[in-house]
């Protein structure tokens, strides 16, 4: 009996199965809000306010830690803000006001939010602290326009953006000079209050200005950036967008002197995710390789280009192999289907593995939600392609009309974690096990 473990056998897909999933609960553990801050990354205590705004899908479990934090370290009756989550991720706070608004279409809650942190942080002075609370999800959930542009207008350019297949730093470049909180001008109207950012990162190479698009960061792009991604996607721009973005030129500098005495903290990345399965994986005995905690490109594109390197691995391989990678993937919407982009990864590694023997894949979003959906992601397993020939369910068809979540829900292999509060983007595994196995 081949064992990954005394406690795992090879010879039990469903084990493998169910051991695949810890994997990926242990890695969305290894960066969850409530394991990252300590005493020691508190700022000290300031002779005025103590303001926290925050936005992002962790930010209501990372105002209930920093809560905690605080209060252990100091008095925390003078701690007082709020911070925005997306629905059905909040958290209990004591102090912090947590909203909830929509993601990833931006909505009028959102809006709200934005303005009332903005006007939270003004009229403060030297002797005040800003906290700031950012992760992934932030930018559509702090959604405040610039003069002169409305909601409805970013909304629509916000949908576009999203089923184009554009990348998320080209998405969050046109968030920015659209928007009257992002790209730094949140700490800009915090000024001359010092400013601290604590993120967790959901974007390849975790650039902080990128990151919610940055409220609190200074962003080296321009207005004519946005404006060219927008007419390289064929982007219908409203009159007043095109005006905007001619004539705009509020960003703050990357060395304003408004930031000077600020400072940001990236308490979790997707490679701490990674190292975690990593490290998990080689406790129960296996190799791992890792691809890296930052790829990008068309889900269902790279997910055919894993399932090949898998392939091409088995080939000679003699003991199991781990693939671990982490990143961002886009999906150029053309269907009505339903489903995200870690679906739609591993049904592009199916359409190539089919009925391959001894190989195990899983995909996820860290956040548990994958796209719009109720799903984190979904696994796949050797034994399932007879069941995809039962079921008469064609891969080439449902990636025809972007509905993986349908081929999985199918084959019951979607996997329904809810929200995490947590969110360092994809994480994805592929179990290779030698052909004798």
């Amino acid at each position: 009996m081949h064992a990954l473990s005394d406690s795992l056998s090879f010879d039990h897909p469903t084990e493998v199965n169910v051991w695949l999933r810890q994997l990926a609960a242990t890695a969305v553990s290894a960066v969850h809000p409530d394991t990252l801050l300590s005493a020691g990354q508190l700022p000290p205590r300031p002779s005025g306010r103590t303001v926290v705004i925050g936005a992002g899908k962790a930010a209501a479990a990372m105002a209930a830690a920093f809560e905690r934090t605080w209060a252990d370290a100091y008095d925390d009756a003078d701690l007082s803000g709020l911070v925005v989550t997306r629905y059905g991720h909040g958290a209990e706070c004591r102090h912090i006001e947590v909203l909830e608004a929509s993601h990833p279409m931006p909505d009028e809650l959102g809006e709200k939010a934005a303005q009332r942190m903005l006007d939270s942080v003004a009229g403060l002075t030297e002797n005040d602290l800003v906290v700031a609370l950012i992760s992934g999800g932030g930018s559509a959930l702090m959604t405040l326009p610039a003069p002169g542009l409305t909601l409805q207008q970013k909304q629509a350019i916000n949908k576009t953006l999203l089923r184009c297949g554009a990348p998320i730093r080209e998405i969050n470049t046109v968030r920015r000079h659209l928007s009257r909180v992002k790209g730094g001008r949140l700490a800009v109207a915090a000024h001359p209050a010092r400013v601290i950012t604590y993120l967790i990162s959901d974007v390849p190479g975790d650039d902080p200005a990128l990151i919610a698009s940055g409220p609190t960061i200074p962003d080296a792009t321009t207005p004519m950036d946005a404006l060219e991604i927008l007419e390289r996607y064929s982007i219908g721009i409203p009159e007043a967008v095109r005006r905007h973005l001619l004539s705009d030129d509020t960003a703050p500098k990357p060395h304003s002197p408004e930031f000077g005495l600020d400072r940001t903290i990236v308490q979790a990345r997707a490679c701490d995710a990674l190292r975690a399965a990593e490290a998990s994986a080689n406790l129960a005995g296996l190799d791992v390789r890792v691809l890296g905690d930052d790829l990008e490109g068309e889900a269902r594109e790279l997910g055919g280009e894993h399932a090949t390197m898998a392939l091409k691995l088995q080939k000679d391989l003699k003991e199991p192999l781990l693939i671990l990678s982490g990143g961002e993937t886009s999906v150029t919407v053309s269907g009505e289907g339903r489903g995200g982009r870690n679906v739609e990864y591993l049904l592009g590694a199916i359409s190539v593995l089919q009925g391959a023997s001894n190989i195990h894949a899983l995909a996820i979003d860290t956040d548990g939600i994958d796209g719009s959906e109720d799903n984190a992601g979904a696994i796949f397993g050797p034994n399932d392609w007879s069941r995809v020939q039962a079921l008469k369910l064609d891969p080439a068809s449902y990636l025809a009309r972007n509905d993986a979540y349908s081929f999985f829900e199918a084959l019951d292999g979607l996997i329904i974690t809810g929200p995490t509060r947590t969110n360092v983007n994809d994480f994805r595994a592929i179990l290779v096990l030698p052909k004798s196995m």
